[in-house]
């Protein structure tokens, strides 16, 4: 695997309003690499996705991506680029159909076309003449990335993508991610199901009142009970 930083932060300070959230963040996610950023809930998970995302201007601090500064470029010119954010609420058009939805993602020029999206997501397939609001929320969540897909991401970011699915669901979810990460595309996963994360990860970092307190390879962080029970509160 190359080492080299496909995004990198360094030193990343954002605010809402006059609350200093972001307080330092530092982390990178190199080539073909799947990351995960853990911490309990108001640590500063989402707001770091969404600075990366343009979302969110930072402070001070650099964001680095494929070789270019990204940190404070609007949103749709970071995602012209290549980092595509999944959010929590999926941002799925609930008139429009599964198909309707894919396609108003679609980049001519993304290894990622239809054909490709139903065959990672059988179920896609299955629904795609469905309204977006006759999804359940395994669905919705399989949209949501498949979307992401034909906007041709050189880096996906996905926030709480399992959060209240059913275990089976989740097995699905957690197969696909799999797969995307085997064609190569690099991933940044907020998520609060440990079992998942340690299932997909090459490293781990934490946030705790907003800068990084912890950073390991997926071998440390499964055998460190002591760092979940500490950050995460998750102790056996």
């Amino acid at each position: 695997m190359s080492t080299r930083a496909k995004l990198e932060l360094r030193d990343v300070h954002t605010y809402y309003g006059k609350s200093h959230i972001l307080q330092g963040v530092s982390l990178r996610v190199d080539e073909g690499e799947l990351v995960t950023l853990l911490g309990r809930n108001g640590a500063g998970k989402s707001t770091t996705l969404r600075t990366i995302a343009g979302a969110l201007a930072p402070a001070r601090g650099d964001i680095v991506f494929d070789g270019t500064a990204t940190g404070g470029q609007p949103a749709h010119k970071v995602a012209a680029r290549g980092l595509c954010l999944v959010p929590e609420n999926r941002g799925i058009f609930r008139l429009l159909t599964v198909e309707e939805n894919l396609l108003l993602g679609a980049r001519k020029r993304s290894p990622w076309q239809l054909a490709d999206i139903y065959r990672i997501f059988p179920r896609l397939k299955e629904r795609r003449r469905n309204g977006g609001a006759q999804l359940s929320g395994g669905e919705q969540q399989m949209l949501a990335i498949g979307r992401a897909l034909m906007n041709h991401p050189r880096l996906l970011m996905l926030d709480e993508p399992v959060e209240g699915l059913a275990p089976v669901i989740v097995e699905e979810i957690v197969a696909q991610l799999k797969l995307i990460r085997q064609e190569g595309v690099p991933i940044l996963l907020v998520e609060q199901n440990l079992e998942v994360c340690t299932q997909l990860a090459d490293r781990h970092y934490i946030i705790e009142q907003g800068a990084i307190v912890y950073e390991g390879d997926n071998a440390a962080f499964a055998a460190d009970a002591s760092i979940k029970d500490r950050y995460l509160g998750v102790g056996v």
